[in-house]
């Protein structure tokens, strides 16, 4: 029983080897028929890379160009300007600024309304005298404007009609004719470095009045009118 089942193993491997080997044969056959062989020669041949001959490059030489900087058609006519100047003058704010001795904030006085008004008054007649050759406003101090942050705000009616659209440096020339540079911020009319060194030195309080006059296109000449002398007076009126 087992030769048997071994015998018609071996017959069916046999017959299964010859079905395959006659399947293969036919198979080449047809290919040959079809010229497929010879196809796919010709094929790998052509697929083949061929070595592309060396191409001669020139080197680039860079070419240097003279082009005329382009300017806003407002200020192509205006001379350019020089930031040398505005450096050095922040330069000196900031020296001035270092050698000033910090105040102590914790007996601010503060100006009586009457004194105030008193000194306001006193300013806006000095400023009226001054004639009107030259832009004029006046600028009572509050004591954001002498102690704490030292920022000084600008008429921005004034600004707008007198002063540079864009932020520069502007000179603070006293009585004593002694000058003073500050930087102008344009977008928010107003001084801020150097001002402080402006008011430290001059001992600005509360109450005070100042007249600015702008004299040139960045210069102000600035008069002070003492909140001190107003409440004095104000004193001997009552007695």
């Amino acid at each position: 029983m087992v030769l048997h089942i071994q015998k018609t193993k071996m017959v069916a491997k046999s017959t299964y080897e010859d079905l395959r080997r006659q399947r293969v044969e036919e198979n080449k056959k047809r290919m040959e028929e079809l010229h497929l062989p010879m196809l796919s020669q010709s094929i790998k041949q052509s697929s083949s890379p061929k070595p592309s001959p060396m191409k001669r490059t020139t080197p680039r030489i860079a070419r240097k160009e003279i082009v005329e900087v382009r300017r806003s058609s407002r200020v192509a006519n205006l001379p350019a300007p020089v930031y040398k100047e505005i450096f050095f003058y922040l330069v000196l704010c900031i020296c001035r600024i270092y050698n000033y001795k910090r105040r102590d904030l914790s007996d601010r006085v503060y100006a009586s309304d009457a004194a105030r008004g008193i000194a306001t008054e006193k300013a806006e007649e000095l400023e009226s005298s001054l004639g009107d050759e030259f832009p004029t406003f006046v600028k009572p101090m509050l004591q954001s404007h002498v102690t704490g942050g030292f920022w000084l705000g600008l008429p921005r009616y004034f600004c707008t009609r007198n002063l540079p659209r864009r932020d520069e440096t502007v000179t603070l020339v006293d009585e004593e004719g002694e000058e003073y540079p500050t930087v102008y911020l344009a977008g928010k009319s107003g001084l801020s470095g150097g001002w402080r060194g402006f008011s430290v030195a001059h001992e600005l309080v509360d109450g005070d009045a100042l007249v600015f006059q702008l004299i040139q296109r960045t210069v102000f000449k600035v008069y002070i009118i003492r909140v001190n002398g107003s409440e004095e007076e104000n004193v001997s009126l009552e007695a």
